[in-house]
């Protein structure tokens, strides 16, 4: 099975070097030379070796083997970078989840009050945030004293929502 890891957003420089968002966790595992990634272009399955790998400006940066130049590579902008999920390297520990386990699960209040559904993550350096679309966005923190339990397999998110969290 292929999860979403990242999407090209632009060319950086003339060699092929390109600037993708990251959608995924574990980026340093990921992205690593040798890792090889796959884009689903134009109904054919592009797969892509990494030759090289920098964080630039808050932008993962990847060279792919073969591509030396941004003719070579100015065509995938905006694509979708796609990688096999099983990842032997990455063990997960107890409370750590794939982004993709993550994103579309519904999340609940204490209650069982439906909130919304984690539509994207992002990593603060200090904690992933969950960013929650319901009758607006939330953000919510993935700390212990706000999130309460996961469901991956049920899809659920129970939350204690801190003080002004919700409004």
């Amino acid at each position: 099975m292929k999860v979403e890891v990242g999407t090209i957003v632009n060319t950086h420089g003339i060699k092929g070097e390109v600037k993708v968002k990251s959608n995924s966790d574990f980026t340093e595992t990921r992205f690593q030379p040798g890792e090889v990634l796959t884009i689903e272009h134009q109904g054919k399955n592009i797969e892509l070796t990494i030759a090289s790998y920098r964080v630039h400006k808050g932008f993962h940066m990847l060279k792919f083997e073969g591509i030396n130049n941004i003719n070579d590579i100015e065509h995938l902008k905006n694509e979708v970078l796609l990688q096999e999920r099983e990842h032997e390297e990455i063990e997960l520990a107890e409370h750590e989840y794939y982004y993709s386990d993550i994103i579309g699960c519904t999340v609940f209040d204490e209650e069982d009050a439906p909130i919304g559904r984690v539509i994207e993550i992002f990593e603060t350096g200090a904690n992933d945030v969950w960013v929650v679309k319901g009758d607006k966005e939330y953000l919510i923190p993935y700390i212990a004293d706000v999130v309460k339990s996961v469901d991956v397999e049920g899809r659920k998110i129970v939350i204690t929502p801190m003080e002004g969290l919700l409004d």
